[in-house]
């Protein structure tokens, strides 16, 4: 006869992972990590994984005691994904339309907001992202890429892109995350995010 299997996860105790996930100033990336795939479909790369991690370190040393998860989705939407309702920052992307010549060159054309006023920009580049970064440059903004990650948060036609953009930005280096439909649209929110973090 067998040993008997150990009741090591959360359901098998009669408890949610919610009460066993403990993230407080001492904690790694690892649980913040977890939280966020688990509970909202989102990977962060591992050099976001330690960005974040470093924001929620803050929090909890300045506040001191534990985070749940409610928080730190809470945190993470306030650093990254804006409510559209509540806007922070200098940029709103509206919406965008890419077409490439026969070169292969993309031009792209984007409604914004830019510092409260309604603008267009227009770049050009080897695809949407570096049109983007050339459009900015005409706003003053000096961003270049370094990595960019993206995954589907979901199967199914209405699934949505995650899109991860590590950007230079002047002398910061931040990460920006954009989620959309479409995934190009995807791309440029996480360009936004990243700029718009810069600028806070």
């Amino acid at each position: 006869m067998g040993r008997p299997v150990p009741a090591d996860r959360p359901k098998d105790v009669g408890r949610s992972y919610e009460a066993v996930i403990r993230v407080n100033s001492q904690s790694g990336k690892g649980g913040i990590a977890y939280v966020l795939k688990n509970d909202h479909n989102l990977d962060l790369p591992r050099r976001m994984q330690i960005e974040f991690s470093k924001i929620i370190q803050a929090k909890t040393d300045a506040e001191g005691g534990e985070i749940t998860p409610k928080d730190i989705w809470a945190v993470f939407q306030d650093e990254y994904l804006p409510n559209p309702d509540n806007p922070w920052g200098r940029i709103q992307v509206r919406n965008g339309q890419s077409t490439t010549d026969r070169d292969g060159v993309d031009t792209l054309t984007v409604e914004a907001e830019v510092d409260g006023v309604e603008t267009t920009l227009v770049g050009t580049g080897n695809g949407p992202i570096s049109a983007f970064f050339h459009a900015l440059q005409g706003i003053g903004v000096d961003a270049r890429l370094l990595d960019y990650q993206e995954h589907t948060m979901s199967e199914g036609a209405s699934a949505q892109a995650a899109s991860y953009i590590e950007c230079a930005i002047g002398d910061k280096v931040l990460w920006g995350i954009g989620i959309d439909a479409n995934t190009t649209r995807a791309s440029l929110k996480a360009v936004v995010s990243a700029v718009n973090r810069a600028a806070r």
